[in-house]
């Protein structure tokens, strides 16, 4: 177990006034060790907490006086102090697996541990998890979670994962429903695997065993050109669609049923069945916007209200990390670039986006000029770097876009990367956005890849 770090200490908070500082190493509150953030903050939420730091190899108490519930003014380097619950399923279709080697040790982690689908929306398959962790779960009441399911045929969902314990861990789905916690399920869709029948009878059963959850989402399989499962592949147009229409129909089966739609199709199947995003209220107030489900709709309905001089509204974001003070942003949840961008030079706006965003866009390009008042045109990233169906913004690597920029040979006035291709200044692929700047022949801005970030980088 390693010592949690403090990386911040909120200037006129309890926790200075003890005299506590940043780099100091937490051993215990109360004589109690904390295994995780959770726990952390609960023991932390006490009145006047006794603190067991160790500084510079010698360890000291420190009494924070506080109220209780009174913000005790410390963040934290990391969420979980024991041990991440890693992965022991071995699923073919597990976008880990088709990463290239000599990328950063962090993008190979494989999580499976329900405290970071509470903290942080990851997927769990619930395949270790344990009588232990149900009792917290429900004591602490610590959700909404996130569990994959993938298929509720016990035969093909074990296939899947590559692990016998698939075939019997959604047992813990129906306590963890029965017991009252908000769940959102998933579902990754392969062609020829889990789609068409398979897909059929998941829709069918999650009405009948699991009429409890809150949503779940259908995403289509992701390859890289490194893949090396030769019964993966991607949809086709006309596979999507297929799809699509047996969500929509189990859709309205399920609120016939249970008064909620439940099943919500990935923006990609739209998008590669050529077919148009549904209305907003298929998305029951967007609840997997961060799983790439409903983020085009949300985008169109942005880009209506400020049409009509409305005000925006932020990106929905899952997990509860942002309400637990301590927790780090991790993972995809980093920090994006903070730095100040320079404003634009005379010219068109260019926005640098994948293939998807460029579909996207596209169709409101006229729209979105008259609010900014400039020439926009868009300039398509494809994917070399990954390769396969990876045709997303936020996996676009700055190798592929430093390319596209040395190449481009039409007028710019400024150049807008959205943000979620950045984690920090660093692309994917470890290139410094720094980089990929010396390439540009006008400004780059860093932007949000909403609407109101699109406005914002025009100024």
């Amino acid at each position: 177990m390693s010592l949690p770090i403090v990386l911040e200490v909120i200037a006129g908070s309890p926790a200075e006034s003890a005299g506590i500082t940043v780099g100091d190493a937490l051993v215990s509150i109360n004589d109690v060790i904390p295994n995780d953030v959770i726990e952390y903050q609960q023991l932390v939420d006490d009145a006047d907490p006794v603190f067991l730091l160790e500084r510079n190899g010698l360890q000291r108490e420190f009494t924070v006086a506080k109220d209780v519930g009174e913000p005790i003014g410390l963040r934290l380097n990391a969420s979980i102090f024991d041990r991440v619950q890693t992965c022991d399923n071995h699923c073919g279709f597990c976008f880990i697996y088709q990463l290239p080697p000599g990328m950063r040790k962090s993008l190979y982690l494989k999580d499976d541990d329900y405290r970071l689908s509470f903290l942080y929306g990851n997927f769990t398959t619930l395949t270790r998890f344990t009588e232990l962790d149900l009792s917290r779960v429900v004591e602490e009441k610590l959700g909404p979670l996130y569990v994959s399911i993938h298929a509720t045929d016990p035969d093909v969902r074990s296939a899947m994962l590559r692990n016998p314990r698939g075939a019997t861990s959604l047992r813990w789905l129906s306590a963890l429903l029965d017991a009252g916690v908000v769940v959102h399920g998933q579902v990754v869709l392969c062609p020829g695997i889990n789609n068409d029948a398979v897909l059929e009878r998941t829709l069918a059963e999650t009405i009948i065993r699991f009429p409890k959850l809150a949503t779940l989402g259908i995403v289509p399989l992701g390859l890289s050109k490194y893949n090396r499962e030769a019964d993966l592949q991607v949809h086709t147009p006309e596979e999507a669609a297929a799809d699509l229409e047996i969500i929509h129909f189990w859709q309205e089966r399920a609120l016939d049923a249970v008064g909620r739609r439940i099943f919500q199709a990935s923006d990609e199947l739209y998008l590669t069945a050529g077919l148009d995003v549904p209305a907003s209220e298929h998305y029951e107030a967007f609840a997997q916007h961060e799983n790439g489900i409903g983020m085009v709709r949300a985008f169109y309905d942005e880009l209506d209200r400020l049409e009509h001089g409305h005000a925006s509204t932020d990106p929905i974001v899952t997990g509860e990390w942002r309400s637990v003070p301590a927790a780090p942003s991790e993972g995809y949840r980093a920090p994006r670039h903070h730095a100040d961008d320079p404003d634009p030079a005379d010219g068109p706006i260019v926005i640098v986006t994948g293939t998807y965003g460029r579909k996207v866009i596209g169709a409101v390009l006229e729209r979105i000029e008259r609010l900014t008042a400039r020439d926009i045109r868009i300039l398509e990233v494809e994917n070399g770097f990954f390769g396969g169906n990876t045709a997303v913004a936020g996996l676009m690597a700055g190798i592929d876009v430093r390319a596209v920029l040395e190449a481009d040979s039409q007028p710019a006035g400024a150049y807008v990367l959205p943000d979620v291709a950045l984690s920090g200044d660093t692309f994917i692929d470890d290139m410094p956005l720094a980089d990929v700047l010396q390439s540009a022949k006008a400004p780059v801005v860093v932007a949000p890849a909403t609407v109101s970030g699109l406005l914002g980088a025009a100024r």
